[in-house]
């Protein structure tokens, strides 16, 4: 096989059209858990989703990735578990009691974790400016919050703050292991491991028969639009689950967990325009003003982080 160099323009592409799709999700996710799927049951069928078909992609192209070594194991369960099940479910309760851009405002808060654990745990160089970058990420927070009214669902901001955590968790051990693995064999286990873990603990056996096939109105500006449920949970499933966790992986493989993670923080601002447009969320204007410093906070903070190293050479095969 001919070696290849990473691509910054393609991992570009994929982690834009990543954060697109994941931004969109939001509402349509929304929709789909007012209507009786819970959000433990919406991210096993997510799980499932991308475990299933990105193993039918690889049954054709990549067969020798279904055998991995006992270290694996332990790296694509952390991955599975504490990264991509905990990253959806957490985001899935956040979004059912905030507005979906606010949920996300915070989730990606993240930034600022993968920044402080290059700096303390992997010792990598950090520019001074991601203390202010900090302090401008808890301001913006402190303003969309509003915490002078308290009117944000206590609970909805411990479990954004909390998927931030799984976040910023994700994008690191995601970058590890895309180092050794093509993204659709790293999507295929960590959502395996996801499935697994939502197997047991989402209580998919209580779904009410017939939840999936029973009509509901997509709400908001589209309450005209009465369609199953199966349907928004398609979505779900493919374009809002399976392709942007590969895209998101697969842009790991081309950029640092920096690089993606600024372009995936404009997942923000599509979520925000498609509740605005769709469910009619929206933001005064101070706190309109206060995700805008967290925006730039966030950004800062990507800019902080150096490479030790250039990036590895991988296989001409992989995308």
């Amino acid at each position: 096989m001919v070696p290849t160099r990473p691509s910054p323009t393609r991992g570009t592409v994929y982690a834009l059209t990543g954060a697109l799709l994941f931004g969109a999700n939001g509402a349509v996710a929304k929709t789909v858990m007012g209507n009786g799927i819970t959000p433990a049951q919406l991210t096993l069928i997510r799980g499932l989703s991308v475990a299933v078909l990105a193993g039918l992609v690889l049954l054709f192209t990549g067969r020798e990735h279904f055998r991995i070594t006992r270290r694996e194991v332990i790296g694509f369960a952390l991955l599975g578990i504490v990264g991509m099940a905990m990253v959806q479910w957490l985001y899935a309760v956040a979004i059912e009691r905030l507005p979906v851009g606010v949920a996300l405002l915070i989730e990606y808060t993240a930034v600022i974790l993968v920044a402080l654990a290059a700096r303390i745990i992997f010792k990598e160089v950090v520019h001074s400016r991601l203390w202010w970058a900090i302090g401008a990420v808890i301001a913006g927070l402190a303003v969309v919050a509003e915490i002078w009214d308290t009117t944000l669902d206590g609970l909805g901001v411990l479990a954004a703050l909390a998927a931030a955590v799984a976040y910023a968790f994700y994008f690191l051990a995601g970058e590890r292991r895309v180092a050794g693995r093509p993204p659709m064999a790293v999507a295929f286990w960590a959502a395996l491991f996801a499935t697994a873990f939502w197997a047991i603990f989402s209580e998919w056996w209580q779904l009410a028969p017939g939840a999936l096939t029973a009509d509901a109105s997509l709400t908001g500006a589209l309450s005209d639009v009465v369609v199953p449920v199966w349907v928004p949970t398609l979505w779900v499933a493919t374009m809002g689950s399976f392709l942007p966790f590969v895209l998101s992986f697969a842009a790991l493989r081309h950029l640092s967990a920096t690089a993606v993670g600024i372009l995936a923080s404009s997942e923000v601002l599509f979520a925000f325009i498609v509740a605005w447009w769709w469910l009619g969320e929206t933001l005064v204007a101070l706190q309109i003003a206060g995700a805008a410093l967290v925006l730039a906070g966030i950004l800062v903070a990507q800019t902080a982080r150096e490479r030790k190293s250039a990036p590895p050479e991988f296989p001409a095969e992989v995308p």
